[in-house]
Parts: structure tokens; C-alpha cells; sequence
């Protein structure tokens, strides 16, 4: 392949990008040319050298998808860098969905049990407050005071688990973006 189909190929490929980051591709690559030409070396060797233009656009695409799931960080963009990086190949399906749809398991299992035993809490002291009123049996044969301390604790405890596992949550996102840009290191490699 020559250095105009080349060229023309990463140009059709990275479409979507910003012009300026564009140019600014194509200009490295025509670097890239012109220093192989300087050396002795055929257009042809040059891009064999470089490699496929396609799967260079998507490297690139991934990068830009990845730095804004970094600069940005929302689960619309963490799960747009996850996809956008399967999207290079069968080995990032394994090695990339498989971890992070487990860990996002964990991490919404943990919210909801969070989320259980807060509410739980609020449940006993309302149950405490209530219970005597409405005259019903609720099930806690106690003083009424010592069970409204009891749901207060487990309410605390159970605000204490959903901050923690909001610092899990941000740790963990940071924890997959520096991974997935591991896994596009390894690829361009």
C-alpha cells in the first residue's frame, strides 16, 4: 500500500474525531513517510511497518473514548470505553466484559444490601414509634426506646456501608480506565 491509500484510509477511518486531533494523526503519519523515504525505504515497507490503517483509527477512537470516560466520569462513559474497547477484538470480550460486568455485579449487589439495611433501620424505628399506637405487634417483644436506638444504629450502619461503597464505586471506575488503557498498550504492541 502506498503512503496516498494510506493516508486516505486512516483519513475515512477516524472520522467523528475532532478536525484539529485529525490533522494532527495524519500529520505523524505522514511523518512517518517522509523520515522512511529519507531512510531508503519503500512506501510499501513503510506502511506494512506501521500497520492497518482500520485498526490504527481504532486505536485512536478507543483512546479518545477512554480519556473522556477518565476527564469524565459518569457509567454512560465507563460503559462507552468498555464497549468501545471489546470492539478491538475477540481477546478484549474475554479478558474486558467479563471482569467489569462481574465487578459492576458486586458493586450494585453491595449498593442494594446497603440500601436494605438503611432502610431496614428507618423500618424498626418506625415500627418502634408506631407499633404502640396502632396497636399492632410488630414482632419486637421490647422496651420501645431500646428498639429506636436499635434502628437508629442499623439505619447509621447502613448510611456508613452506602458511603463506603460510593468510594468503592470511584475507586473501582478509576481502577478500570487505567485497565483499559493497559489492555490498548498490550494491543498496539
Amino acid at each position: 500500500m502506498n503512503k496516498k491509500e494510506f493516508i486516505d484510509i486512516l483519513e475515512n477511518q477516524l472520522y467523528g474525531l475532532p478536525k484539529v486531533d485529525i490533522d494532527e494523526i495524519l500529520y505523524d503519519y505522514k511523518e512517518h513517510f517522509s523520515v522512511g523515504l529519507a531512510r531508503g525505504k519503500s512506501e510499501d515497507e513503510i506502511s506494512k511497518e506501521l500497520g492497518d490503517p482500520k485498526k490504527i483509527a481504532k486505536s485512536y477512537k478507543v483512546n479518545i473514548v477512554i480519556e473522556n470516560a477518565q476527564n469524565n466520569p459518569t457509567p454512560i462513559n465507563i460503559v462507552k470505553a468498555v464497549i468501545a474497547t471489546i470492539a478491538l477484538g475477540l481477546f478484549n470480550l474475554i479478558f474486558i466484559l467479563g471482569p467489569f460486568l462481574g465487578l459492576a455485579g458486586v458493586l450494585i449487589g453491595l449498593f442494594g444490601a446497603a440500601l436494605g439495611v438503611t432502610f431496614g433501620g428507618i423500618g424498626i424505628v418506625i415500627g418502634a414509634i408506631f407499633g404502640p399506637v396502632l396497636g399492632g405487634n410488630f414482632g419486637i417483644n421490647m422496651n420501645p426506646i431500646v428498639v429506636i436506638f436499635i434502628g437508629i444504629g442499623t439505619t447509621a450502619l447502613g448510611s456508613l456501608f452506602l458511603i463506603l461503597n460510593i468510594y468503592l464505586t470511584k475507586i473501582s471506575y478509576k481502577g478500570t480506565v487505567k485497565y483499559l488503557k493497559y489492555n490498548i498498550d498490550i494491543i498496539k504492541k
